[in-house]
């Protein structure tokens, strides 16, 4: 596998937080340079972090380990460690790990910044479809979904596009939500297009938002 590399750049209002800019891959051989890069920001009292993974291919077991070790020791002293940029198959990793419930995540720097500054940005909604930091916001995306499952309700007939997704999510439960997207937009699914926020936010509001409680879901019905 490639090398890694890691940068540190100050950002927010008052120059207090801390972005570590990753690439490449950060295993077993390469996730020691960035464990080294946090260390130094936690000695020298910088609590509030933020990774940007926009340049990652691959996380093992070893570079999550690093952020779900520190990240106790840094909330204790009133930080935060946050992700942001993370490509879809990393992501995917992320969620299936669960570790989504650990740590917040966010689509750009600034929803992160925002957020360690009080503004009321959600966490990580969904993977993106496309990276950088100047990715629509959410709001304007989720208005846009919002229009997209509108046209969907007038294209299904029998069941609605809440009772498509929910039998395409329990029918394929190991698969991530990008495919799953793909699989609702099939005439066996009723053709259903929807994005990604509304498709997380209705799975979360069947309890099907991870894969172990569609599968669950699968085994008890």
């Amino acid at each position: 596998m490639e090398g890694i590399q890691v940068s540190v750049e100050r950002a927010g209002a008052n120059r207090n937080i801390a972005v570590i800019k990753v690439g490449g891959y950060i295993d077993t051989t390469t996730s020691a340079e960035l464990e080294h890069s946090l260390n130094t920001l936690i000695k020298a009292n910088t609590y509030k972090i933020i990774i940007d993974l926009g340049n990652v291919d691959y996380i093992s077991s070893a570079g999550w380990g690093i952020f779900i070790s520190e990240i106790k020791g840094i909330r204790e002293k009133g930080g935060d460690l946050k992700l942001i940029r993370m490509i879809p198959d990393v992501f995917e990793v992320f969620e299936l790990l669960e570790f989504h419930y650990i740590i917040k995540s966010f689509d750009t720097l600034e929803d992160a910044i925002n957020d360690f500054e009080g503004g009321s940005v959600p966490s990580r909604p969904a993977a993106k479809e496309i990276s950088g930091d100047h990715v629509d916001s959410a709001p304007t995306t989720e208005r846009r979904e919002n229009r997209e499952e509108k046209h969907t309700n007038t294209r299904t007939n029998a069941l609605s596009s809440t009772d498509h997704i929910i039998r395409a999510a329990t029918e394929n439960p190991m698969v991530g939500l990008f495919k799953l997207k793909k699989i609702l937009n099939s005439a066996k699914y009723g053709n259903v297009r929807i994005g990604y926020f509304q498709l997380k936010r209705i799975l979360k509001q069947n309890d099907l938002d991870s894969k172990n409680k569609r599968v669950e879901y699968q085994n008890t019905n």
